[in-house]
């Protein structure tokens, strides 16, 4: 069917990408038998050409004659970067299937498949798109390359002087390869802008893995991270590789670093040093090739000075350091926001906002930040009358007690912050240097450093630190995070 018949059509659209003529036709009949209009190809080649016809939904198989779903999954992403992929794999090949998920396909089912499940996940995926008459809404190649440079979290140019600081570091990585760490409050966006740093950086042709840290064992981040062989713990009945294994070439994104044990620091801080590292229970060492993102809501500096994150590791991972600024601090975005998120809840139906919702929305505090307001919009979805959202529509999940927020005050940078653990330590013992380097986990030589730059001057005994005008460090869009004059990192 050609293109021009199909944009009068609101019969979704799927490329069924698989090169056994049987399974083809077995697939393919049921889905036109149900109402799918179906594209059919029998090789990642012939796939790549049906992406011209701009399908709402791509089943393929795993492995086909001249590359399998791994490759064909950044070429489909690349042209319409929101359309769902499902993989459909045989033979057991489960590590393959979970790699190909992790590189972007929404699931995978083993053969033999459910046709009519495959059907049901199917077309729920094509619903939740937006209708295909909406071409305003479609992202082509050159619209998804342009999304890729935007803002994290949100597709629209920010408004706020908070985000537009983000969008300037960001585009100042683009040719850099440097590890990077981002700090902000839970559901600011972090993830979303690790995603958009690497898709614009010279690793971007790379896998993109990305782990949880917080709430893991020791045994299961070690597990995770670097793999392990058989036997290496009760239940390790075969030898698994790890993700760094995976994000071997691309970009290992760690998502609240500063939960990751203090037993495991030391292995990371190798890896990011020496790129080398040794599975669970394996005596060989292996050479891994990643650049590492981490971000984190807790001040890892007062970590470091509780001896809870190893200093050297920090100054490892804090290469560049970004701050991501809570949903408060960019009230400019939020009405903007909330439309895209409306359009992309309800893509059927025009939902505005009438001023009394405006205003609420606009005074709230949003201590949950992104996540929240997309909370608070689907409920308000559910709860409307009208197409409008009246202001009695909108429920907020205040706090039962005041915040505590463990992200770094929205006035004070990161060298800021380590001014001040640096004043109380060495207030905290009299002055004396060595023991302050001592107290903080640094070398002596680097604290002296650290003193010259801020402006501290170790007081007489008894006294206290000194302390001179703070350096202005607004100056730099992007904190290294690094002592002055230290070497660069390798």
């Amino acid at each position: 069917m050609g293109r021009a018949a199909r944009q009068g059509s609101r019969r979704p659209v799927v490329l069924v990408v698989e090169d056994d003529r049987a399974a083809r036709f077995a697939i393919s009949g049921t889905f036109r038998a149900l109402g799918l209009d179906v594209l059919e190809a029998d090789s990642c080649e012939s796939a790549s050409r049906g992406l011209d016809a701009r399908p709402d939904v791509v089943v393929t198989d795993l492995c086909l004659p001249d590359g399998d779903a791994i490759e064909l999954i950044p070429k489909l992403h690349a042209m319409y970067d929101d359309v769902p992929v499902f993989v459909v794999t045989g033979h057991g090949s489960i590590d393959l299937a979970v790699r190909a998920v992790k590189c972007g396909a929404e699931d995978f089912l083993t053969k033999p498949v459910d046709l009519h499940a495959l059907y049901k996940v199917v077309r729920s995926a094509a619903d939740r798109r937006s209708p295909r008459e909406s071409g305003s809404r479609r992202r082509l190649a050159s619209n998804a390359m342009l999304a890729a440079t935007r803002p994290a979290a949100e597709a629209s140019t920010p408004q706020s002087d908070a985000m537009k600081r983000v969008e300037e570091q960001v585009e100042r990585l683009r040719s850099m390869d440097c590890t990077v760490l981002l700090l902000g409050e839970t559901g600011t966006g972090k993830s979303v802008l690790a995603k958009r740093i690497h898709s614009v950086g010279a690793r971007q042709g790379g896998p993109f893995v990305d782990i949880n840290c917080a709430g893991l064992t020791r045994e299961f981040v070690e597990s995770e991270l670097f793999g392990h062989e058989r036997g290496a713990f009760t239940g390790a009945q075969a030898a698994k590789s790890g993700l760094l294994d995976e994000a071997d070439g691309g970009t290992l994104f760690l998502d609240e670093i500063g939960d990751v044990d203090a037993a495991v620091q030391p292995k990371l801080l190798k890896v990011l040093e020496e790129k080398r590292f040794r599975r669970m229970g394996d005596v060989r060492e292996r050479s891994v090739d990643v650049r590492l993102i981490a971000a984190t809501h807790h001040d890892l500096l007062a970590l470091v000075a509780q001896k809870r994150f190893r200093a050297d590791l920090y100054y490892r991972v804090s290469t560049v350091t970004i701050r991501v600024p809570a949903l408060r601090e960019r009230r400019e975005d939020i009405l903007p926001l909330c439309q895209e998120m409306l359009a992309k809840l309800d893509p059927d139906k025009e939902v505005g906002l009438s001023r009394d919702a405006r205003e609420a929305l606009l005074a709230h505090r949003w201590p949950g930040n992104l996540r929240e307001l997309k909370n608070v919009l689907e409920r308000s979805l559910v709860l409307r009358s009208g197409p409008v959202i009246r202001g009695e529509e909108l429920r907020f999940d205040e706090p039962t007690a005041p915040r505590q927020s463990t992200a770094p005050p929205p006035s004070r940078t990161l060298s800021e912050m380590e001014r001040e653990h640096i004043r109380v330590a060495l207030a905290a013992e009299d002055g004396r240097v060595e023991a302050a380097a001592r107290r903080l986990g640094i070398p002596r030589s680097t604290l002296y450093q650290r003193i010259k730059a801020y402006g501290l001057e170790p007081a007489k005994r008894g006294r206290g630190p000194q302390l001179s005008d703070p350096p202005d460090s607004s100056r730099a869009p992007i904190s290294t995070g690094r002592p002055p004059g230290s070497d660069r990192m390798r």
